[in-house]
């Protein structure tokens, strides 16, 4: 053999060492990508979808009860954690709210107490009346709720996205329903 067509020690090394880093560097490179294109990829979710609380039949007017609705944007390792707990209060005839169950200060979950017709979070002390709106303790607002509407007879929201302030800014059709009682 020539000298030009042997493979050094050295050179199959130095060969060997940049396909491993070039592996290293495409492992590393498709997470990155993925997240520099998820928001291209994210839209929809962004937009949320309606989902079925159940009939109005189960919300007896003048109660609060707990329903729960599946995140309609879940991965199969989500499991029960994609079972989203939500408070629905039935004033009158149509008239319904829906407030996420997290406090609005620091996101612990806030219990319904019928007999004082409050809200109240167990770690800090925050209080809100039976319309959402805050009571007392550090939250600094009321509850925030989902945008919800009736369909066939089904108390259906808008699941998939966050009910937080930037929501209800977001909100261009007016979705919300705040109701007066």
């Amino acid at each position: 053999m020539s000298e030009l067509n042997e493979i050094s020690r050295r050179g199959a090394l130095m060969k060997l060492g940049m396909l491993i880093n070039a592996g290293i560097v495409a492992l590393l490179g498709v997470p990155i990508v993925g997240y520099l294109l998820s928001p291209l990829r994210g839209k929809a979710a962004k937009s949320g979808a309606w989902v079925s609380l159940g009939p109005l039949s189960q919300f007896p007017e003048g109660q609060t009860r707990l329903a729960k609705f599946r995140n309609p944007f879940v991965s199969p390792s989500d499991g029960q954690t994609a079972d989203i707990p939500c408070w629905v209060r039935h004033i009158t005839g149509q008239g319904f709210q829906v407030f996420a169950v997290n406090c609005a200060h620091l996101g612990c979950p806030v219990r319904w107490f019928s007999q004082s017709g409050l809200f109240m979070c167990p770690c800090h002390g925050g209080v809100y009346y039976a319309d959402g709106s805050r009571a007392s303790g550090p939250p600094e607002r009321g509850l925030f709720t989902y945008s919800h509407r009736i369909e066939s007879d089904q108390l259906v929201i808008r699941a998939g996205e966050l009910p937080t302030l930037a929501a209800d800014a977001g909100t261009a059709e007016g979705g919300r329903k705040r109701c007066a009682g």
